[in-house]
């Protein structure tokens, strides 16, 4: 199994000035059975900056590409409904209003904000078969409307467990925005109750952004006897810090003894993009 990862696109004001068709044709040159988004497709989550996210992943040839949100998506009231209309349409987790919960603005007042959906969280997950294997690919909406910090709700976590315990599968993925292990300026602020929940599904592969950086860890939890692997990519956006890594992830045979992990990094000239791959390991 192949996936190539992406992450913070930022279409909108921080996205690249480059030429698009060039990063995509590099991104099409690659084989993968999945591509997974890890959010932050806009900037403001406006539906301008949203329809052009969403034209971008459609010119990805890749028949499973799968989108989560970042904390920039969540900007906008109607970011849920935006997200759905031209990221992703994964049926969407949803849980009763009457359950009480801790998240802010999970539910919105549909008598103020006259929208079609109250209920503001993306999570999905999705079961794709892959060379003979049950790929299950779970997203988990770790953002808050209106909050640059991270925040997952626990009461949602169970019902996305339902959920999984509905499927056979061979492989669990995680998608989050949010790093589960490290820590940055505007962090997951209750990142333990997704490792339990990474613990209790024994997932190993984990997938984020959000910093803009690379990062690659692995953890062992010596009292459960659980390991795992978190993948943190880069963005995809040119426009904003300068030590920001502007990158992409592909990793080959994912899973297996002979699995391989590749950097490609971006470097912007103008209306040009430049590449150079490297082989992690």
């Amino acid at each position: 199994m192949n996936i190539l990862h992406i992450s913070d696109l930022h279409f909108g004001p921080r996205h690249w000035d480059g030429n698009d068709q060039l990063l995509l044709e590099k991104i099409n040159s690659f084989d993968a059975d999945i591509v997974i988004n890890t959010g932050d497709n806009t900037t403001d989550g406006l539906e301008s900056e949203y329809a052009q996210a969403g034209n971008f992943l459609k010119e990805i040839r890749c028949e499973n590409i799968i989108s989560t949100l970042g904390n920039h998506d969540k900007r906008n009231m109607r970011s849920h409904e935006l997200f759905h209309e031209y990221i992703d349409d994964s049926k969407i987790i949803t849980i009763s209003k009457k359950i009480k919960t801790s998240k802010k603005h999970l539910f919105l007042n549909l008598e103020i904000t006259k929208l079609n959906d109250h209920f503001t969280d993306i999570n999905f997950v999705k079961s794709i078969e892959i060379k003979g294997k049950k790929v299950l690919v779970i997203s988990i909406d770790s953002n808050e409307l209106y909050n640059d910090d991270g925040y997952v709700e626990e009461k949602v976590l169970n019902a996305v467990t339902k959920s999984i315990k509905q499927e056979k599968y061979d492989i669990p993925l995680l998608l989050t925005h949010y790093s589960v292990l490290g820590t940055d300026e505007c962090p997951l602020k209750n990142s333990a109750t997704l490792i339990d929940f990474v613990q209790k599904h024994k997932i190993k592969h984990v997938f984020c952004g959000h910093t803009h950086e690379l990062e690659l860890m692995r953890t062992n939890d010596l009292y459960y006897g659980h390991q795992f692997d978190q993948y943190m990519c880069g963005t995809l956006s040119s426009r904003n810090h300068p030590k920001d890594d502007n990158m992409f992830l592909y990793y080959e045979n994912l899973g297996t003894n002979d699995m391989h992990l590749y950097v490609i990094r971006v470097f912007p000239h103008g209306d040009i993009l430049n590449f150079k791959e490297e082989k992690v390991f």
